[in-house]
């Protein structure tokens, strides 16, 4: 058992590479997709807008910090998760001894699948009334959101979203790169997935090869209403659960998507 001592030297020591690179991977993705659409609207991405309602600075002010926020939780979890590795609690191993190379690239997709399966289940969770004020309610405040919303949750949900990694590593070990790599795809798709603009090929939505993908839209259908579309990757759980909005096939893809009846999302499952 490690002293209190040797706790806090190595909270001063690991706790503010790992709190900068939590938040820098934000910071990073989010500014680059704002850059990329900043530069689209010179193009026809700009025809691509999902919604027509007007984003404010105070909205983005809002997103910054709550996604500054989260990003503080997550480095603290994660100097938790690292000091379990320490000790042997989980196993994180940074060469080839445990497992080899194959291991560890298959490894990647079976983390996205993971996550995307504990992703839409916490994430319809917290949208039983019971529970959507107290953890879910700031994020759908981005009723437009945008790439800054990305990690702009309130800190119970935040604790929520990055409980995923200590969870999967009770299961299975992981090699440090398959996680920087799975971290990676994570806040992109993320952010993608908050752009406000469809920013994947036009008929995804409707190929039968890619349909299984989401789309920027069917984030931001559900940042609309609140009543379908839970899934974070890929849209498989939403169509085996009946959750998927039907109108986001008819819609995904098309300028100004937003619903006609504007419901905003304050609306919970019972």
């Amino acid at each position: 058992m490690p002293s209190i001592e040797d706790l806090i030297a190595s909270f001063v020591e690991r706790w503010p590479v790992i709190w900068a690179f939590d938040t820098g991977r934000y910071l990073i993705a989010a500014t680059l997709m704002v850059t990329i659409l900043a530069v689209g609207r010179r193009t026809g991405l700009a025809l691509r807008r999902i919604q027509d309602r007007a984003v404010t600075a105070a909205d983005r002010r809002r997103e910054i910090l709550a996604s500054l926020r989260s990003a503080t939780v997550f480095s603290l979890m994660g100097f938790g998760v690292h000091q379990a590795a320490t000790r042997g609690c989980f196993t994180i191993y940074t060469d080839f001894q445990i497992a080899g190379p194959a291991y560890a690239l298959a490894m990647l997709p079976a983390v996205i699948v993971a996550q995307d399966a504990y992703f839409y289940w916490t994430h319809r969770l917290m949208h039983h009334r019971l529970l959507f004020k107290r953890f879910h309610l700031l994020h759908h405040r981005s009723i437009s959101p945008t790439p800054w919303a990305a990690y702009a949750f309130a800190v119970p949900e935040a604790v929520v979203q990055g409980a995923f990694l200590p969870l999967m590593l009770c299961f299975v070990p992981l090699h440090a790169v398959t996680i920087f790599a799975w971290m990676a795809v994570q806040i992109v798709r993320n952010v993608m997935g908050h752009a406000g603009v469809e920013v994947h090929p036009k008929g995804m939505a409707r190929s039968r090869w890619f349909g299984w993908n989401n789309t920027t839209t069917h984030h931001d259908m559900h940042h609309q209403t609140g009543r379908h579309n839970f899934g974070f990757y890929f849209t498989w759980w939403d169509r085996l659960m009946g959750t998927e909005d039907p109108r986001y096939a008819a819609l995904a893809g098309r300028p100004v998507a937003q619903l006609p009846d504007g419901r905003q999302c304050h609306a919970t499952e019972r």
